[in-house]
Order: C-alpha cells, then sequence, then structure tokens
C-alpha cells in the first residue's frame, strides 16, 4: 500500500514555575486544579496515553496509548514538570516512544524541540545554539536516544534557525505550508512557486542550506489541521478517519505522505474527548487497512525526499505576518477585545534584548575570571538543570574551570549560570502571544527577566531595574488597572522576589503551623533550625529561633535569627535579620519572650518594629500555597462551628420541611441551603470513609432527589471518583479478594444509579490491567474461549461492566 497517514501532536506548556522557588504555584484560574498544568495534565497528556476506543453502545471495547501511534513532541520544561508531578503519566510517554520504535521500523514517535519555545529567528545566533543543544540534550536523557527531528516553537524558521538544526544533527523539522517558497525536483534546473500554500504535503522535501548541509522539511496538510481545531473534526473518530483518507489521490500511483500538525492539547482540552476519536481514527484505519500509520523519521529512511524546497525567510505558523506577532502589533491575536491593541509586544522585545546585551558582558567577563569557557559552559548547563544533586554540580564545576574555588566563587559561578538561565526563559514565545501585556503569560516572561537582574547586580552591584522598567513603561496595556507593564510590575513582579531573609520569614510564618519546624519543605531552599523555641498563651503563640538558611541553586547561605506573633486566624507578625552574635540573639530572646508571658502584646508588636526594623513580615509574605494552607487550617476551625449550626437547624426542622416538600412546595431559602448543605457533609463524610456503608450512600441519594438538594458536585464526584480508585487499586494488589469486589461493584452500582459522575478513567486503566493479566490467565480456556465457571471470573465480569467496559 502506497498511503501512510502521520498525526502530529505539539504538547507544550509554558514553563511557569516561580523564579525563586522552581516550583509553580497556585493558580486559582485552573480551579478546581491547583495549576494549569495539572489541570491539562488530567483532560489531556493523561488521557491519551490510556485512550478508550468504545463500541456502538458507548461500551468500552479497548484502551490505546495514542503516543505510541503518532508522531509528537512535548516541551521540554513540561516534562521536567511531569516527572515531579505526574510521574507515572511521564512513564507512559517514554514507554509510548519505546514502543512507536517497534511499530515503526526502529523510528521513535517522540521528536526534540528548541528548550523554552524561544522564537528562533528573532533570537541571537549564541541562544539558537544553546535552545538545540539544550533541547537535544533533554531529550536524550529522557527518551535513550538521539532525535531525528526537532520542533521548532510555533514553527517559527529562517535559513539561519534551519542550519543551527542541521549542524547539531537533525534530520528534519516540520512546518506549515504557508512558510515554502519554492520547490523542484532533485536536480531540475527550475523552481515552481510555492507561496500561498502552493506545495504537495504528501512528500518530504530536501533543503539546501548556505553551509552545504541538508535538512528535510515535511510542510503539513493545513486544511485538515485547521479543520480539527475549528471545524469539528474531534466530535467523530469515523469522520476524523474518512477526513484524513480522503485526501489521498487515488490514481497515484507514487508514494503518499498524510499528515497533520496541531496543537496536542486539542486532543482532550480544547476539544473534550478528543483523544477518544483520536484512538478510534487511529484504531480504525488500522483495523479496516484505509492506510499504513507512520511516523516522519520511519518515512523518511522508506522514502528519502526526490524534491527540495525553499522556504520563506521569517515564518511561522500562527502569525501571517510572519513573527511580528512577537515583537510587534502586527493585528494577530486571540479575539474577543476588539478596542485593544498589542503595541505593548515592542517595548517588551527591546527590553528584553537591551537586557540581554547588558547580562552577557557581565556573564562572560565574570566567568573567565572563574576560569571556566563562559558559553561552552552554558551550553553544558542543561546538565546541571536536569539534574541539581551536589555531588553532580560540584563535578561539573570542576570539569568546567581550570582551577578548584573558592566556596564564595562556586556561588558566584552558578548565580552566573542561573543569570543566563532565566534569560533564556524570559524568552519564551507566549509571552508575546496573547492579548494583554499583564496576563500571565507576559508577566512570567517578565518574572523571569527579573530573576536575571536581581542575580546581576547581586554579581556586579550596578542597578539594571531602572531602566529595565523604563522600558515596560512604554509597554501600554490595555487594562486601565494598570495603565502599562511597569505598574503590573511594581503590582505582581516585584513582591514575588525572593532574597534569604524572605526565604527565613517564610520559614519563621509556616512553623507555627506544623508539628515538626525543624524540618518544613521550603522549595528550592533548605533551613536548618538551629535554636526555635514556641511560647503560648491561650490562642496566641510566639516562635523565636535561629535557622541556617541555604538556596540549593545558587547555593547561597545566611544565619537568620527570627521571632513571629500569632494573635489567631491569620494575624501574624514577625521579623527575620541577619544572625548577629550570640549576646544580639539572646536580648532579643529576652526582651521578647519576657513582654509576651506577661500578656504585653503591644510591646511585643512594638519590639519586633525595634529589632527588625524594616524587615517585617506578615501572613502577606508567605508563598500562595502556603498562605492556602494556613488559611484552610483556619478556615476548618470556623466551619466546624458552623456546621454544629447547620445541624442544629436541620435536625429541629426536619419534619416541617419534609411537610413541605411533601406537598411540593419550595423550602426557604435558609432552610434549602441547610438541607444542601448537611445532606452534602454527610454523603461526603460516608464516601472518605476506608469502607463505605453502601446503604447509608443509597439513602442520602434518595434524600437528594426527595428533598431537591444542590449538591456540591465537585466535592461528592470528586471524593465518589477517589473512593473507587483507591478500592480498585486495593483490588488489583488483592486480586482474590472477592468479598472487596462484591461490595465495590454493589457501591458502583448505587452510584451509577444516581446523578453523580464520577470520573472511572483510573478505575478503569486498573481493571483494563487486571483484565489483560490476571483475567486472561484465570478465565480464558486453551482455546482462548472466555469461561464463567469460576465464580470469580464472573465476579470481575461484572464490576469490569459496572465500569462501562466490556469484556
Amino acid at each position: 500500500m502506497n498511503k501512510y497517514i502521520c498525526i502530529h501532536g505539539h504538547f507544550y506548556q509554558p514553563p511557569r514555575e516561580n523564579p525563586w522557588l522552581n516550583e509553580v504555584e497556585l493558580q486559582e484560574s485552573a480551579h478546581p486544579y491547583h495549576d494549569w498544568n495539572e489541570r491539562i495534565t488530567d483532560e489531556c497528556y493523561a488521557r491519551n496515553t490510556a485512550s478508550r476506543i468504545q463500541n456502538g453502545k458507548g461500551q468500552i471495547v479497548d484502551i490505546m496509548n495514542n503516543y505510541a501511534r503518532m508522531s509528537f513532541n512535548f516541551g521540554p520544561t513540561l516534562l521536567e514538570w511531569m516527572e515531579k508531578k505526574a510521574p507515572d503519566i511521564y512513564q507512559s510517554i517514554l514507554d509510548a516512544d519505546k514502543e512507536s520504535q517497534r511499530r515503526f521500523s526502529g523510528h521513535g514517535a517522540a521528536l526534540a524541540q528548541v528548550y523554552n519555545h524561544m522564537i528562533m529567528p528573532l533570537a541571537s545566533k549564541r541562544d539558537q545554539h544553546t535552545q538545540v543543544i539544550w533541547g537535544i540534550y533533554d531529550f536524550r536523557k529522557r527518551f535513550g536516544r538521539d532525535p531525528e527531528g526537532m520542533w521548532l516553537g510555533e514553527t517559527a524558521a529562517n535559513t539561519a534557525t534551519l542550519e543551527v538544526l542541521a549542524e547539531h544533527g537533525i534530520k528534519f523539522t516540520i512546518l506549515s505550508p504557508y512558510q515554502a517558497k519554492r520547490y523542484r525536483k532533485i536536480d531540475d534546473r527550475e523552481w515552481h512557486d510555492a507561496t500561498g500554500a502552493k506545495i504537495d504535503p504528501k512528500r518530504p522535501y530536501r533543503c539546501t542550506l548556505p553551509s552545504g548541509r541538508t535538512i528535510a522539511l515535511f510542510f503539513y496538510d493545513a486544511p485538515v489541521s485547521q479543520a480539527i481545531a475549528f471545524e469539528g473534526l474531534l466530535e467523530s473518530g469515523e469522520k476524523f478517519a474518512h477526513r484524513l483518507t480522503s485526501t489521498f489521490d487515488a490514481h497515484n500511483e507514487a508514494p503518499q505522505l498524510m499528515h497533520i500538525a496541531t496543537d496536542g492539547e486539542t486532543y482532550g482540552h480544547h476539544h473534550r474527548f478528543g483523544e477518544m476519536a483520536l484512538s478510534y481514527a487511529l484504531h480504525h484505519i488500522e483495523q479496516e487497512h484505509l492506510a499504513n500509520l507512520t511516523i516522519y523519521g520511519e518515512y523518511l529512511e522508506l522514502y528519502p525526499p526526490k524534491y527540495e524546497a525553499e522556504i520563506i525567510e521569517n515564518t511561522s505558523w500562527s502569525c501571517m505576518h510572519g513573527v511580528e506577532r512577537w515583537r510587534s502589533d502586527c493585528g494577530c491575536h486571540t479575539g474577543g477585545h476588539d478596542d485593544w491593541n498589542q503595541a505593548w509586544r515592542a517595548p517588551v522585545r527591546e527590553a528584553f534584548d537591551w537586557m540581554r546585551d547588558q547580562l552577557e558582558p557581565l556573564y562572560e567577563r565574570e566567568m573567565l575570571h572563574l576560569g571556566a569557557d563562559p558559553w561552552q559552559t552554558r551550553n553544558d548547563y542543561i546538565e546541571v538543570i536536569m539534574d541539581r544533586n551536589e555531588a553532580h554540580v560540584q563535578e561539573f564545576i570542576r570539569a568546567h574551570c581550570d582551577r578548584d574555588l573558592s566556596k564564595e566563587e562556586q556561588v558566584r559561578f552558578l548565580k552566573l549560570l542561573e543569570m543566563q538561565y532565566h534569560a533564556m526563559l524570559m524568552y519564551t514565545s507566549c509571552g508575546w502571544f496573547f492579548d494583554e501585556v499583564t496576563g500571565i503569560e507576559t508577566m512570567q516572561d517578565i518574572l523571569y527577566a527579573t530573576r536575571a537582574l536581581q542575580l546581576a547586580k547581586d554579581l556586579s552591584g550596578e542597578d539594571y531595574e531602572t531602566t529595565f522598567v523604563d522600558f515596560l513603561r512604554r509597554a501600554k496595556s490595555n487594562n486601565k488597572e494598570y495603565g502599562d507593564a511597569s505598574k503590573a510590575y511594581y503590582k505582581i513582579v516585584q513582591p514575588t522576589q525572593l532574597d534569604l531573609l524572605r526565604v527565613g520569614a517564610h520559614y519563621a510564618v509556616s512553623s507555627l503551623f506544623t508539628d515538626t519546624p525543624e524540618e518544613l519543605p521550603l522549595y528550592s531552599y533548605k533551613a536548618n533550625s538551629e535554636y526555635y523555641e514556641l511560647l503560648e498563651a491561650g490562642r496566641q503563640r510566639l516562635a523565636i529561633g535561629k535557622a541556617h538558611i541555604r538556596s540549593t541553586i545558587t547555593w547561597e547561605e545566611a544565619d537568620v535569627s527570627f521571632a513571629v506573633l500569632h494573635i489567631g486566624d491569620h494575624q501574624l507578625f514577625g521579623g527575620v535579620r541577619k544572625y548577629v552574635s550570640a549576646d544580639a540573639f539572646a536580648a532579643l530572646h529576652h526582651e521578647l519572650s519576657t513582654a509576651f508571658e506577661k500578656g504585653k502584646i503591644t510591646e511585643v508588636i512594638m519590639l519586633l518594629d525595634k529589632h527588625f526594623e524594616s524587615h517585617n513580615y506578615s501572613f502577606w509574605h508567605l508563598f500562595r500555597d502556603d498562605q492556602k494552607k494556613i488559611l484552610d487550617q483556619v478556615m476548618g476551625q470556623t466551619l466546624r462551628a458552623l456546621e454544629h449550626d447547620f445541624q442544629q437547624v436541620y435536625d429541629n426542622n426536619y419534619p416541617l420541611m419534609a411537610a413541605i416538600k411533601s406537598v411540593d412546595m419550595k423550602l426557604p431559602r435558609p432552610l434549602q441551603i441547610t438541607v444542601d448543605y448537611i445532606v452534602t457533609g454527610r454523603l461526603l463524610e460516608a464516601l472518605k470513609a476506608e469502607w463505605v456503608d453502601v446503604d447509608t450512600v443509597l439513602k442520602l441519594l434518595k434524600e437528594v432527589e426527595r428533598m431537591g438538594v444542590k449538591l456540591d458536585e465537585d466535592a461528592v464526584n470528586y471524593a465518589a471518583t477517589a473512593h473507587v480508585e483507591k478500592a480498585m487499586r486495593y483490588l488489583e494488589e488483592h486480586p482474590n479478594d472477592t468479598e472487596h469486589m462484591l461490595y465495590l461493584t454493589e457501591l458502583l452500582t448505587v452510584i451509577n444509579g444516581s446523578k453523580l459522575q464520577p470520573q472511572y478513567w483510573q478505575s478503569q486503566n486498573i481493571a483494563y490491567r487486571m483484565h489483560q493479566t490476571t483475567y486472561e490467565a484465570r478465565c480464558k480456556n486453551q482455546d482462548g474461549k472466555s469461561t464463567e465457571d469460576d465464580a470469580w471470573c464472573r465476579h470481575f465480569k461484572d464490576l469490569y461492566e459496572s465500569l462501562n467496559l466490556k469484556l
């Protein structure tokens, strides 16, 4: 068969980590998830590792890892987050690449990506090389092989970019057909115009570069790629498959490659159940022998280019003006605000370029003083980014410096490299893609720039901030609250900045809300408590101590003394300063503890001002996740008191409320709120039990119907999801526990007969694994036919079908 289909998914999220903590903080806009990485992983990345194929009755008949049958790339910074926060999904992606190598003649489905999605034609040549080198190293470390292809951020390309790819051994990249300039058959003299996407996407093209190197180009099918995003192709897997196969020329005997490229988030996040349409289409194409599934590396080996092409300089797949979207008000935007403009893009780009040009001489000069090759060391720094184990970092320093560095010089060495690291991250493309300069994407890039500026000031003593903010002042906001990006800088960015004293303050405040203050996690810092005393008087508490604070990134360290007063709820007053001497600390301790023990709280607050001067802190200086944790603790006490009051109203008035409902009258709002709160609470309590009382859940669900209860559906569905998943994990470990299996089937029958809609995705995955292993071994005869002679087999079948799975 000469027909081949390749579906490419570009899976990517911008780096979202707080530059000082190296962790993604709470993002309220992603509710009910902690942050957008977590939300999109659940909605898309995870779903594609175990996508469902359903029969005509909506029952799941197979589960498939889509990544093993498609071409894909993942952003390195996203995989870094996933490795830490979603390791099972991360491993499934790596496993899919290995499976794809068996499927596609030794070629892997995964492609590399330029490291942090920088717009390569707008980058300096030095940054271009580092982006590619870091992307290749990250890929090799994760996937255990060299990448054949590399994805360019926004497919933004020019000849210089292609030269860098080819120089580092990349065989091919994927572009939009609108990026093609002209083409011809290899060895022909006459070129054909390709502008306006007048190029056949069904074949690969060789691009011969000025250096004499070559790279293969695949121009994806634009109409079908766009139809996936905008024309509802993912509403039906069969419709999707038909659209893919309908593009082939039936009269052409030559090999034809139908390939598309879209954001990977299309399959599950932008389009719910899009991953299922994808898996059905892939499965249908294979089963019906409509075409051969392939990936770019395999196709390139089977059918090397017979045509060559040249590209239009400085173009991309998401800006009709080339790459202007990332440096000017070109008219490209995400829509929804016709009266907005993006004139802010130019001054933000200019600010970053100015900063890069200021920091490079500083970096080069200081690295040479430390006996290191500046740019080779930066290119190699990806080794540290991916493994910050202290022994490994020590080895890296020794390998890159021509002499042993002192402790202070090691800190300087690491600060210089972190300065360059954040100066790379600030160019992440999302900072210019959206409509508003004060949006989270642009502000994230400004956060990275600010971290680089802070490190530059530490290293040089020079003030770079004033000029940088002047550039931001020219970046006018569409949001009247800010006016320009400089105001957002002072309101959003500057309060986020950390130094070791503020980390010490966070440690001090957080210590009041933990049973083990000596072992508090501090993200990319470590705090060793050298003295800690907690004084209590009713609700009031005073902590006094000394701690050693150290950055695990730059190894910068300091001894701090601190005191923090908690007078109830979130009311906190504290201070931190560098540790001066034992005598000074003793005086601090004596004065504060004496005043506190005498109940002179006003005096304690005055002493905090006296001893810590401008280094005073409160609840509002905590990191966001810890603010939420403390508020949840405080709120918990309030909610328990409210719950008692609600319960009394419910118990005292239940006969009356039942009578009102029995005659189809509407409950007064205060009584309806009471019923909603109490029934939801009881249902949550029942579902969170170690062993759910199924009868109790059934009664409560009937109460929901009878009393017209408006449940907190997110909370109840989440609790049901978590309980069923936990029970399934137990069953996977103890498959012979038939009592547990029967209990779980009974509970599922009750839940499925109600209006609850828990997510059984993970539970179905577990049941599917059990079907492939335990069930197959126990419940199939020698001919491979199912038998239900064994009671366990019958019980498992009942459970399996309760999870909407079909044997």
